[in-house]
């Protein structure tokens, strides 16, 4: 377990603030003892330029997610305490995530996911999860994420004062537990923690993840989804016409941040690659009143999928759109009982490989497909799993299905 401010990265902080000169973060240093000469200003970027957010991305990452990184001089001086707490807090939470389910899903995905899938991933109804998306999918040069929640505005994190930095890291700390518990996030309560977070808490849980899988970011921008599936970056002046975040509510701001891409390379390595999440409400109406976000997915070429914990809304017929959307571009993918059915999965060509103990749905919701999984369940030869991917079944047993075109 490593402190806020142990191991300090002098080559993170100058790639990402350029100038800044790191003194005195030499192995085994404090929190309290690192030390940080603050560079020059740099000039402001001209108007209509794309928004740069690297002291925000830093400073995130190593307040938020508790990365090893030192934490900059523009997070406020007073909370350096408040700081600490946080991430001695997290990271028992990290480290019992580690152990207790990192330590055998990861051999397991080594042993079992093709090397030879697509390198885009999406995954849609995934709240703040991409930890197991980098579990599943470490390679991946694209992973696109998709929920009710927005990413947020992360300039907050050089302008917060004491308290409520307090009560936004707090939040986060919970909102983290929660999620490497028990494999998945309560919906209502990660669209409140999310929606009016005072930092970009689902930015955070994204940080936290990269952390974890031996990740560090490299850079961070915020787009806008286009009409015709195009993504748009923000410019400096969206950002200004966001407002003030000392002055207007996170609620509205976090709207103007709603989508964010980050990219992120293996500690060592100049190979880039790119996590992106989407706010969307995917079912069949919204994406008929705003059609960008089907139309950037569906104008990606083969990829590898996952779901989990999605209330079992790929049975419905109100998200058939986003199902479809499954069946026509994956090659593969790794779900619970809430992927996609062998309703439709067989009628497409798919077959299924079933893992641990299923027999009826962890939600009502999910009724309409439990005998189709329950069938193929029985069909399958009994395959032990160890850790937990998503819901349980009814009766708290572990499952999870492996849905692959004939061809993988």
């Amino acid at each position: 377990m490593h402190s806020a401010g142990t191991m300090g990265s002098k080559k993170f902080v100058v790639a990402l603030l350029g100038t800044a000169v790191v003194a005195g973060l030499a192995s085994g240093l404090s929190l309290a003892s690192a030390k940080i000469v603050e560079a020059p200003a740099a000039p402001a970027p001209p108007p209509g330029s794309e928004a740069n957010f690297a002291a925000e991305l830093q400073a995130l990452f190593a307040v938020g997610a508790c990365a090893d990184t030192p934490v900059p001089d523009t997070v406020a001086a007073d909370a350096q305490a408040i700081i600490k707490r946080h991430c001695e807090k997290l990271h028992e939470t990290q480290t019992a995530y580690r152990t207790k389910w990192l330590a055998k899903a990861e051999p397991f995905m080594r042993a079992h996911v093709p090397a030879n899938l697509p390198k885009i991933v999406v995954y849609p109804f995934a709240g703040g999860d991409l930890s197991t998306a980098l579990t599943v999918y470490p390679d991946a040069d694209e992973i696109t994420t998709l929920s009710l929640e927005p990413a947020g505005d992360p300039r907050t994190i050089l302008t917060l004062k004491k308290q409520p930095l307090k009560n936004a890291l707090s939040k986060i700390a919970y909102e983290l537990g929660f999620l490497y518990n028990v494999n998945f996030s309560n919906t209502m309560n990660m669209i409140a923690a999310m929606r009016g977070g005072q930092l970009p808490t689902q930015l955070v849980f994204g940080l936290s993840a990269l952390w974890m899988h031996g990740f560090e970011p490299v850079g961070l921008r915020y787009f806008d989804v286009l009409p015709d599936g195009t993504l748009q970056y923000l410019t400096t002046d969206a950002v200004a016409k966001a407002g003030d975040p000392t002055k207007v509510s996170a609620a509205k701001r976090n709207t103007v941040f709603a989508n964010v891409e980050v990219q992120f390379r293996k500690k060592g390595s100049t190979r880039t690659q790119v996590y992106r999440h989407i706010q969307a409400n995917l079912d069949d109406n919204h994406i008929a009143k705003s059609p960008g976000v089907f139309k950037h997915l569906d104008s990606k070429p083969k990829i590898a999928a996952m779901t989990k914990a999605a209330s079992y809304l790929l049975a419905w017929d109100s998200f058939s759109k986003v199902r479809g959307f499954l069946l026509n571009h994956a090659v593969w993918m790794i779900s619970d009982a809430t992927g996609v059915a062998p309703t439709w999965g067989k009628a497409a060509g798919f077959e299924y490989e079933t893992w641990g103990t299923f027999e009826d749905t962890h939600l009502e919701g999910g009724h309409g497909v439990a005998k189709s999984w329950r069938d193929e369940f029985k069909a399958e030869p009994t395959r032990k799993l160890e850790f937990r991917f998503g819901y349980y079944d009814k009766k708290l047993r572990n499952h999870m299905i492996i849905m692959r075109t004939a061809a993988k």
